[in-house]
């Protein structure tokens, strides 16, 4: 059974490659669109860093499209170089975020399946509200010099290790691994990076993992909104979504559009080595 399923994801990820857009005109056009609604946004008197803010997103989202995850790190090392708003950097993060999973999630959707997924969910559910505590807390050198420190830490392990397989996991360690995420999608709006080193130690492939972590992502982003409003009413800082994570959305999806054009014309060492040394590189700024 488990052989079948792992065969069924495989088969619709070959369909999902397949049908990602092909490298061309269509290319090219979509870039031209980026300019084009930088330059509409810069006219409608939008401030520089607004603008800034803007094509950033695209630029991590098309990360995104080519990894499946790491839209949030790479997008929050390079806002928070120009932006002292934590909450609403985060937000905005969230919002983008949610519109990019959501792509990818609806590719994937006839093999998602609840039992592999639901262990991860739990401990992503309690562990949110931990994370969105931590954000509402946190000052902001204290949170870029964590988040920063922590990508650092994450995208050398995943350059410098060796391939691990577990030959036996339980469902707590699932939770536990969900927990993990959660709390870290809680604070820093990325949720992808524990479970997906924990898929990749169970032995899964990547259209297997894929098919774990973007629907575990996009749930947690939910969740971390309501965390954010429910804590904001017992008495947090003022959180309210700004229009201006909006205004993103539309880079995000032409961004995560053109990632996954890219990434089908890259090996699995090609992609996995470029998106972990542009994620030290955001760690290393947010650091310094």
């Amino acid at each position: 059974m488990a052989l079948a399923d792992s065969s069924a994801i495989a088969a619709t990820w070959s369909y999902a490659q397949r049908r990602a857009p092909s490298i061309g005109w269509l290319g090219a056009l979509s870039v031209l669109l980026m300019a084009a609604y930088l330059g509409l946004l810069s006219e409608a008197g939008l401030p520089a860093s607004a603008v800034a803010t803007v094509a950033a997103v695209g630029i991590a989202a098309l990360t995104s499209g080519i990894a499946g995850f790491a839209f949030s790190a790479i997008c929050s090392a390079m806002l928070f170089q120009f932006r002292h708003d934590t909450v609403g950097v985060v937000e905005t993060m969230l919002i983008c975020s949610i519109a990019n999973q959501a792509m990818s999630v609806w590719l994937l959707r006839h093999e998602i399946r609840l039992p592999p997924l639901t262990p991860f969910l739990i401990g992503g559910v309690i562990g949110v509200p931990v994370g969105v505590w931590l954000l509402l807390h946190l000052n902001v050198a204290a949170f870029k010099v964590g988040l920063g420190a922590l990508l650092v830490a994450y995208s050398s392990y995943m350059l410098l290790r060796r391939p691990i397989t577990l030959q036996r996991t339980s469902r707590a360690s699932d939770v536990a691994a969900g927990f993990v995420g959660g709390m870290v999608g809680g604070f820093a709006a990325t949720p992808g990076a524990a479970v997906s080193i924990w898929c990749g130690m169970k032995g899964w492939d990547k259209a297997r993992q894929r098919a774990v972590f973007q629907p575990f992502i996009l749930a947690m982003q939910f969740v971390a909104l309501a965390a954010i409003a429910a804590l904001h009413a017992k008495g947090g800082p003022s959180v309210a979504i700004p229009p201006l994570a909006w205004a993103c959305v539309p880079a995000g999806l032409l961004g995560t559009w053109w990632g996954m054009a890219l990434f089908k014309r890259l090996t699995d060492i090609q992609f996995a080595k470029v998106v972990n040394f542009l994620l030290i590189v955001s760690g290393v700024g947010l650091l310094v």
